[in-house]
């Protein structure tokens, strides 16, 4: 029966070129809240569309636009630093997903929403540790399956595993991230951060016939800020390079044709104060290479825009 299932999920996947690995919730794509100090509170709330409109067979484009597929979510973090050095992150996900196949004038659509899977993040800061005004940031967390890793199409089947809103697993996570103030210009930084996750294993896939894990992740981010006033008002502009490597996907740990890549992305990010404590962020994330496994669709646009909050504990004299 396992290997049935296994041979026609395989089918599945072929057949429409889905991918595995390029969409879902983008989850520690947006960990990294700062430490504001002892007693800060900072919250962000953040709307994220994905779009994946190119179908790639390794690194060549292919002239196919009737598979897309689009990520919606909306992203909650919130974070508290318990001393200038401790701190805790946590994210929680609302997703939409969609996906539509046209062929021979015919489309084919199924959508999913619903509560998305969760991080939980401990953090310790390090200042100073490679110079002045440098930063050294450490996190090691989890991710908790708290969506949905069962839903139904309409016909009364089990959706695959990538259009569900959660993984029904639980991951670990490890963060790092160093930044350095720039001695020539007091308002700009540069900045790398990593992020590596385990992924863990869903055991109640198609009802408990089998076993599905989605593969490991890295992520490296190296970029440039900058701060300028204009109309009386403080913007930061970023400019951020990104690498992210996923590894193939599993069913019963058997590798999953059509899973698994490389990309190299650019991300121009803007943010304006809109108030003492308060900012909007955007960002838009374009793919510079990708090279999947296979035939994949594979992302073609991502825009990110939302507000954070600071809440700083009362001063006492």
């Amino acid at each position: 029966m396992k290997a049935l299932l296994f041979l026609f999920f395989i089918f599945t996947l072929n057949a429409f070129s889905q991918t595995c690995c390029s969409g879902g919730v983008p989850l520690s794509n947006n960990l990294g809240l700062p430490n504001e100090g002892k007693g800060v509170f900072v919250m962000g709330l953040n709307y994220d569309y994905n779009n994946l409109n190119t179908l790639n067979a390794g690194s060549e484009k292919l002239n196919d636009n009737s598979r897309k597929r689009i990520t919606n979510s909306i992203l909650l973090n919130f974070g508290y630093s318990f001393t200038d050095r401790v701190s805790v992150e946590m994210l929680f996900s609302w997703v939409n997903q969609t996906r539509t196949i046209t062929q021979f004038g015919n489309e084919n659509f199924t959508g999913t929403s619903g509560i998305g899977d969760a991080v939980f993040l401990v953090k310790y800061t390090v200042p100073d540790v490679l110079g002045k005004r440098t930063i050294l940031n450490i996190g090691v967390g989890t991710k908790v399956p708290l969506g949905k890793s069962d839903i139904r199409s309409d016909q009364g089947i089990q959706l695959t595993a990538d259009l569900q809103p959660g993984s029904g697993a639980w991951d670990g996570l490890g963060w790092l991230s160093v930044s350095k103030g720039l001695d020539f210009r007091p308002s700009a930084t540069v900045s790398a951060t990593a992020t590596y996750r385990y992924t863990g294993v869903n055991s109640s896939y198609l009802n408990n016939a089998a076993t599905y894990e989605f593969g490991n992740e890295i992520q490296t981010n190296l970029g440039y800020t900058d701060q300028f006033f204009m109309f009386n008002t403080l913007f930061n502009s970023g400019l951020i390079f990104k690498y992210r490597k996923a590894f193939e996907d599993k069913i019963d740990n058997t590798g999953i044709p059509n899973t698994g890549g490389e990309w190299v992305f650019i991300r121009p990010e803007l943010s304006v104060q809109i108030a003492p404590q308060m900012n909007m962020v955007s960002r838009v994330e374009l793919p510079l290479y990708s090279n999947v496994v296979g035939t994949q669709l594979t992302p073609t646009v991502r825009f990110t825009i939302g507000i954070m909050v600071k809440l700083k504990p009362k001063q006492t004299f």
